[in-house]
């Protein structure tokens, strides 16, 4: 197994559609991986996260810092024996190899290719999936998904310290997304190796990380399990960014020591602030209730959505130009035009400073 350091790691690229402009990429960027850990890299597009793997496995080289396997800096470590295997989002296949040529690649060139129906045998084994019948197919002959697991069995088939995908189920529709973050669990639970993944769906992060690292331009914003960063987010950016459906947010300013959103109600706060400061409320559509009473904050609906699945109705609601989103259970049936009333869980909400963004406790 394999630990990652990154030391104030930087990269910039230059926009050539812009006069080469340079792009901050990644800017002072401190990680450390620990043997055998999963950790996820999660955030919007562009904010940096492939650029870090493509870092981390030496496609990229940073402007500045430095990168560690083991504690030796990247750049001292021959490419052949970084034991990297790698998925990516688009596959990667050579269009005039069989996948069994493919998967065997790095075995071949160790003279080592007769292990190569082994290796197979033990991923489909443990998958479940017989990708045997694949072997003798051309990218072209493939679909979707198949071409993925020909090139995650090609990532598994060689001597692994250090695995890297690069959002490898994006362009898979959604019922093979969930069978092949089960098959994924299985290989990576099987090979007890360091795992470092991309992705901006959060199911992902939940179905594969030890340890979720929220990104955004270039920077980490918080890290740590799923439960703990929904649960207890550190700013704005990480409550808007985890959770379905999306937290609602409303705007306030301080008046005698406490929040006041107006016709929202008014909410002590978790500290002091001046009188006057711009503060923001985060609170989850599960966190508001639906209530009999008149002295609830009317609310005027402007849809109601049914989640069969997940067994709970959203209700997108409006007062005076101001909409959030409430989840009620899924047999409360409610219409657009209907007018309710519904009061905050205040104990369950979250205060952010409007202007920073970060959390005030």
């Amino acid at each position: 197994m394999r630990t990652i350091t990154l030391s104030n790691v930087s990269k910039t690229f230059y926009d050539k559609s812009r006069k080469l402009t340079p792009v901050l990429a990644i800017k002072d960027f401190n990680l450390h991986i620990d043997d055998g850990e999963a950790v996820v890299l999660l955030g919007p597009s562009g904010c940096g996260k492939t650029t870090l793997l493509r870092l981390i496995a030496g496609l990229e080289e940073p402007d500045s810092g430095t990168i560690f396997y083991n504690g030796v800096p990247l750049d001292d470590i021959p490419v052949e024996n970084r034991g990297i295997g790698m998925v990516f989002q688009n596959y990667v296949l050579i269009p005039h190899w069989e996948s069994r040529k493919t998967v065997g690649f790095f075995l071949r060139l160790r003279d080592r290719e007769e292990e190569v129906p082994a290796h197979v045998n033990t991923v489909a084994n443990i998958t479940g999936v017989d990708i045997e019948k694949l072997m003798g197919r051309f990218p072209r002959n493939l679909s979707g998904g198949e071409k993925q697991r020909v090139s995650i069995a090609r990532a598994f088939a060689r001597d692994l310290e250090l695995l890297l995908f690069d959002e490898p189920f994006a362009n898979l529709d959604a019922k093979f997304r969930g069978q092949a973050r089960v098959e994924l669990k299985r290989l990576i639970q099987e090979f007890n190796v360091t795992l470092v993944y991309v992705t901006h769906d959060q199911v992902e992060a939940m179905s594969v990380a030890d340890r979720i690292v929220v990104i955004n331009a270039g920077r980490i914003i918080q890290s740590g399990s799923y439960q703990a960063l929904h649960d207890n987010p550190d700013s704005l950016f990480v409550a808007e960014f985890l959770g379905t459906p999306t937290i609602n947010a409303f705007w306030g300013r301080v008046q005698s020591g406490d929040w006041d959103g107006s016709y929202m109600g008014r909410a002590s706060l978790p500290s002091p602030r001046p009188n006057g400061s711009e503060v923001i409320v985060g609170i989850r559509p599960e966190h508001i209730q639906l209530t009999d009473s008149d002295s609830g904050i009317p609310a005027t609906i402007d849809r109601s959505i049914p989640f069969y699945a997940e067994k709970f109705r959203l209700l997108e609601v409006w007062l005076r130009k101001r909409r959030w989103r409430i989840q009620v259970p899924l047999e409360d049936e409610h219409e657009p035009g209907d007018t309710i009333h519904c009061q905050l869980d205040w104990p369950r909400a979250y205060f952010f400073d409007a202007l920073t963004g970060q959390r005030i406790r």
